[in-house]
């Protein structure tokens, strides 16, 4: 608990006449003969809503105890007021911005003089709540040594379950003019602690250490938990309000971050200024850290495909190109033997062409994929042979000058791709009947090349494949991202995610290509595989399973082991294998091999669906 300092009607009502004056100095006196206001105190500037009522006023003589220092990136330091207000709705903490190195430490008492800002990490646009900081200030120590404020517990009892208001509809949905509820919000409780020490105990890491010096970890050991150890992200209303972001305040050089994996544990305390930044929001900054505690995760392995099963994978293997070390490539083709069982038809993403983002026109892929195979033969697996079909130069999106493309690879001692007229970046293939069975027009080619819901996007890549004298059709995808969104830590609630505009369109053109080879053979085969780079409970899946013509397999796993992906703590499904109802009795494995790892090839786990055609 806080401790309480209230202010009295007569006191409050000199605050108002200075602040309307616009006198906030403490030692400022008002119109001549007006009386010395009450000085102004943080709570006052941080208010009870997430934007300062002093926005953009100066503030004189701020009092605070430094509670940490950031030497590097968004340089400043954190003060706190000790003698806190009785309001849970206004921090007592706040951010001051100097832009270069401070010369406070932790435990000084100091005076600041500014502006005060509300700062939007990552800009406006992105969506970002802001920051309330003082900037441009002016600061004077007055001692030295002083104990800090008593950290403010974060845990699973402070920490309500609900996460988030309903935005104001009469404010396009913002969250910024409502009143905090730091009892009833997750949201609104951290916003009441911006800036302020809070602590944490031992928690679950549920999102793995990455490469800028930061894990996740959840506060709520019981939340929505996944087999091996991680958060779930089931639904768009299971944000899991456990998950809070850490860093440290202590530079990487001057002491290394403790690498982690899912399922490990963060012990001891953790405990620091909270901060939000646009990579995560709301963030432990720590001043001291807690003691990594190793768990026992291991990467997964799927068992064999039998002789009279097909195994169809899905791997996005991330910008994978020439100029990557030997061993990414290594890695990735291991991977592909040992963890994938060597499954006999891969669908790969982000394939790169031969010079990977060199931005010169080369759009051919021959080299990337010439080396992965036999790279793949090298550590025991087979001579696999592949199909795609080149993009136009920048066409496809992704990193500029790559150039990623779907690829199918595929073992010839196990399974034969069917040739027919291969298409090219422009031409659709289309579905035509041979002997009274489904075809493709072009096979290898692209679904609907022209339609613009792929401008700037991955077209399908469409294969026939025959396996044990059955004919079985694959679609490669690799729906586009979800760059654009915002955060779940969005000002707006819920979040715009325009990103899915897109996808919806794009699921809606898989679904009736899909259903065009139904329409000539209901019985056929079809498998849509890839980074749909959405979740199985997602309008952009809806639409592909549309009308019955294709179920995500991934749930017919239990829930608590349904992802690929593990997003700022929250493990969740982007890669997916769909079916028609034409294939049955299949065994599905979504293995998990990097997604909960710092260590990783890639940034995805593979897919495997094994079934009798």
């Amino acid at each position: 608990m806080r401790s309480s300092h209230p202010r009295s009607a007569a006191v409050a009502a000199l605050v108002a006449t200075a602040l309307a004056t616009g006198l906030l100095a403490g030692t400022a006196d008002a119109a001549e003969g007006a009386v010395s206001a009450d000085p102004i105190r943080i709570h006052d500037i941080q208010g009870t809503t997430r934007t300062s009522p002093l926005n953009g006023k100066p503030v004189a003589d701020v009092q605070g105890i430094v509670t940490g220092v950031r030497t590097y990136g968004s340089r400043g330091f954190w003060i706190q007021d000790p003698d806190a207000d009785d309001d849970p709705a206004t921090s007592e903490g706040i951010f001051v911005f100097t832009g270069s190195v401070p010369t406070v430490a932790v435990g000084d008492a100091v005076k600041v003089s500014g502006t005060v800002g509300e700062y939007v990490p990552g800009g406006v646009n992105s969506g970002n709540q802001s920051v309330t900081q003082i900037a441009k200030p002016t600061v004077t120590v007055v001692s030295s040594g002083n104990a800090l404020p008593a950290a403010v517990a974060v845990n699973e009892y402070s920490v309500p379950a609900a996460y988030a208001p309903a935005g104001d509809p009469a404010a396009a949905n913002s969250i910024n003019g409502l009143t905090l509820e730091p009892s009833r919000y997750a949201l609104d409780y951290y916003e009441s602690l911006e800036g302020m020490n809070v602590k944490i105990g031992t928690s679950r890491v549920v999102g793995a250490t990455d490469p800028y010096s930061e894990m996740w970890v959840t506060v709520k050991g019981w939340e929505n938990t996944a087999k091996r150890g991680g958060t779930l992200y089931g639904s768009y209303e299971s944000q899991n309000t456990g998950r809070l972001q850490i860093q440290q305040l202590a530079p990487v050089a001057q002491q290394p971050f403790p690498v982690a994996n899912v399922g490990d544990k963060l012990t001891g305390t953790t405990e620091g200024p909270l901060d939000f930044n646009q990579f995560g929001g709301y963030t432990l900054v720590a001043r001291t850290l807690g003691t990594v505690k190793a768990g026992t995760l291991a990467p997964e392995k799927t068992k064999p495909q039998a002789a009279n099963e097909l195994a169809v994978a899905t791997y996005n293997v991330e910008n994978l190109d020439p100029t990557d070390p030997q061993t990414k490539f290594d890695n990735l083709a291991k991977a592909v033997v040992e963890n994938l069982a060597s499954p006999d038809i891969l669908a790969l993403e982000e394939i790169q062409d031969d010079n990977g983002a060199k931005n010169d026109g080369t759009v051919s892929a021959e080299q990337t994929l010439t080396k992965f195979t036999a790279a793949i033969a090298g550590a025991g697996g087979p001579a696999y042979q592949w199909r795609s079909v080149t993009p136009e130069n920048n066409k496809d999106g992704g990193e500029p000058g790559g150039n990623i493309r779907q690829v199918f690879l595929f073992n010839p001692a196990r399974v034969s791709f069917t040739e027919r007229a291969p298409g090219d970046a422009v031409t659709a293939t289309g579905v035509t009947t041979e002997n009274g069975k489904a075809a493709l027009t072009h096979s290898p080619g692209r679904i609907d090349p022209a339609n613009p819901a792929w401008a700037d996007s991955r077209k399908p890549l469409a294969g026939e494949f025959v396996f044990k004298g059955k004919t079985v059709f694959v679609i490669a995808n690799h729906f586009s991202s979800k760059g654009g969104d915002e955060g779940l830590t969005s000002v707006h609630q819920p979040p715009v995610r325009s990103s899915e505009a897109k996808r919806l369109l794009q699921a809606q053109a898989v679904n009736g290509f899909v259903k065009q080879l139904l329409a000539a053979d209901k019985n056929a085969s079809v498998l849509a595989v890839g980074d749909i780079n959405d979740f199985e409970f997602s309008g952009t899946a809806q639409a592909l399973e549309d009308g019955g013509a294709l179920y995500s397999a991934i749930k017919s796993l239990p829930k608590a082991e349904r992802y690929s992906y593990v997003y700022q703590g929250n493990a969740q499904v982007l890669d997916q294998i769909l079916v028609s109802p034409g294939v049955k009795n299949y065994a599905y494995d979504s293995v998990h091999i990097n997604a909960e790892f710092s260590a990783q090839n890639s940034d995805h786990d593979p897919q495997v669906l094994r079934f009798r055609p």
